[in-house]
C-alpha cells in the first residue's frame, strides 16, 4: 500500500457531523461546476439567439438588395429612357452639331462677373455730450 503523510491523512479523515472534509469539498466543487455550465449554456443560448437575429437582417438586406437591382434595371432600360426623352423633345445628336476642342471657347458663354452688393451704412447714433464737471471715466 502507499503511504500517505500524516497531514493529507488527517485531512481525509477529518470529520465534520459526520461527514468527511474532503467529501464537503467535492460537493462543493460539483456544484461550482454544474453552475458554471448552466451559466455558459446560457450565454451560449444569448449568442445563439443574436446569431439567428443577424442572419434574420442578413437575409432580409440581401432581398433588398435583390429588389433595387431589379428596380434600377426596369429604370435603365433604353427603351423606357428613349420613349421618356421623346417626351420632353430630347432627341439624338445631330453629327452637324458636334464641336471640336478647338470650337469650344467659341460655344462657351462669357463669364457671369458678379457686380459687388451695396453695403448699407447704418447712420451713427449722437453721442451724449458730457454735462460740465463729469467724466468719461
Amino acid at each position: 500500500m502507499i503511504a500517505v503523510p500524516a497531514p493529507v491523512k488527517r485531512l481525509f479523515d477529518w470529520k465534520v457531523r459526520g461527514v468527511r472534509c474532503v467529501e464537503i469539498i467535492g460537493v462543493v466543487c460539483v456544484a461550482a461546476l454544474v453552475f458554471s455550465v448552466y451559466i455558459a449554456k446560457a450565454a451560449a443560448a444569448r449568442e445563439s439567439a443574436e446569431i439567428s437575429r443577424i442572419e434574420g437582417e442578413i437575409r432580409e438586406n440581401r432581398q433588398r438588395v435583390r429588389l433595387l437591382r431589379a428596380e434600377a434595371t426596369r429604370l435603365e432600360q433604353p427603351a423606357r429612357l428613349e420613349a421618356l426623352s421623346r417626351e420632353i423633345g430630347l432627341g439624338p445628336v445631330d453629327v452637324k452639331k458636334q464641336a471640336v476642342e478647338a470650337g469650344l471657347p467659341a460655344i462657351a458663354p462669357p463669364p457671369v462677373v458678379a457686380a459687388p452688393a451695396p453695403v448699407a451704412v447704418a447712420p451713427a447714433a449722437p453721442v451724449a455730450e458730457p454735462v460740465a464737471g463729469e467724466s468719461l471715466h
